[in-house]
């Protein structure tokens, strides 16, 4: 008679899964401290990414499980939620023109990087476009299934930019003098333990809502918009631990390097030349972008920067909390963005995208 483990019989994570996450963290916090100590900008983020996408291209089998994803996003929803004031809210005049330019620059810079892929790569269609297309990942990889488009070198090219943007957003913005090299301390003192059991009651609740009601992002986001409310209205004063701000903060960095945990070498190398010259096509444009909206807005460039940035939402959020940039601005942009292409996407895929039949035909 074959025996069971306890662990699958009680539906617990295995031994080896639980020591691939430990490995995972431990690797990430090295890396997180390591750029700290090196006083790098965003470097509790950027230093577990770097650490963990290094060795999980290595062959290291790092992951974590959804569980602790979703506590780390609703930890950095609450502390984003946190630095909500009613001079931010006021700002919100000046979002309709910046949203509309932002989803130009979207179009143009998928646009552009679809019209790379396709001439200097000989990519079919339906794969360049949703290879360009920026953030809405899982919808991204919903349509590529359904379409037969290339599945492994659309992750390649998204997962790079976003790594990419993640290690080299904080740096420029360093190197410019806008944003401190050191990440900022948001909160001068702690929730009272009262405080603390209602900003998390209230966090899980709106996060699980708007969860149910399929909205995106929703754990960082219903976190955030709880917490915003309550310290916005004054009835929180103070925030998260800055300990458990910082180990959220090296969380979402070993999240987005475990994505290379799913990536052969092989895979990696053979379209890494396309994800580099994509990321530059979209990064061109969006720099156009940003400067014309400096021209026409008085919004802070560090957060112009950030919110048009095409990168992942969670991470681009994250930085603004680590780089002390509006957190409402680049929210509003990303969420609108992550909008604007999960409703366009499917129809233009639709009307000129092509299935990898068409191609093999």
């Amino acid at each position: 008679m074959t025996q069971i483990p306890l662990p699958s019989l009680f539906g617990l994570p295995s031994r080896a899964k639980i020591l691939a996450v430990l490995e995972t963290l431990a690797i990430g916090a090295a890396g997180g401290v390591l750029f700290v100590g090196l006083h790098l900008p965003g470097g509790l983020i950027s230093g577990a990414m770097l650490a963990v996408g290094a060795a999980a291209m290595a062959g290291r089998p790092l992951t974590l499980p959804p569980i602790l994803t979703q506590t780390v996003l609703v930890v950095l929803g609450i502390s984003l939620g946190s630095v909500v004031s009613r001079q931010l809210v006021q700002q919100v005049s000046a979002y309709p023109l910046t949203i509309a330019l932002l989803a130009l620059a979207t179009f143009c810079a998928t646009f552009g990087s679809s019209v790379y892929l396709q001439r200097v790569h000989g990519w079919d269609r339906t794969s360049a476009f949703l290879a360009g297309s920026p953030g809405a990942l899982s919808q991204i990889t919903i349509l590529a299934v359904e379409k037969g488009a290339d599945l492994p070198a659309i992750a390649v090219v998204q997962t790079l930019r976003v790594i990419a943007l993640t290690a080299a957003l904080p740096l420029l913005l360093a190197l410019s003098g806008i944003a401190p090299s050191a990440a900022p301390s948001f909160a001068t003192a702690t929730a009272s333990p009262l405080e603390l059991a209602e900003l998390l009651a209230a966090a899980l609740a709106m996060a699980l809502l708007l969860r149910v009601a399929k909205f995106p992002a929703s754990w960082m986001f219903g976190a955030m918009l709880a917490s915003g409310l309550l310290h916005g209205a004054g009835l929180i004063e103070g925030g998260l631990p800055n300990w458990v701000r910082n180990v959220a903060l090296v969380g979402i960095g070993a999240l987005l390097g475990s994505r290379f945990a799913r990536m052969r070498m092989k895979t990696l190398l053979g379209h890494l030349n396309a994800a580099l010259g994509s990321f530059a096509i979209a990064i061109g444009i969006s720099a156009i972008f940003v400067g014309i909206t400096m021209l026409l807005t008085h919004v802070r460039f560090a957060d112009v920067l950030v919110a048009f940035a095409p990168g992942a939402m969670d991470a681009m959020l994250a930085l603004a909390l680590t780089l002390h940039i509006d957190p409402i601005f680049v929210g509003a942009h990303h969420l609108s963005r992550f909008i604007f292409v999960t409703i366009a996407t499917p129809g233009i895929v639709h009307l000129f995208g092509r299935t990898q039949d068409d191609v093999d035909d």
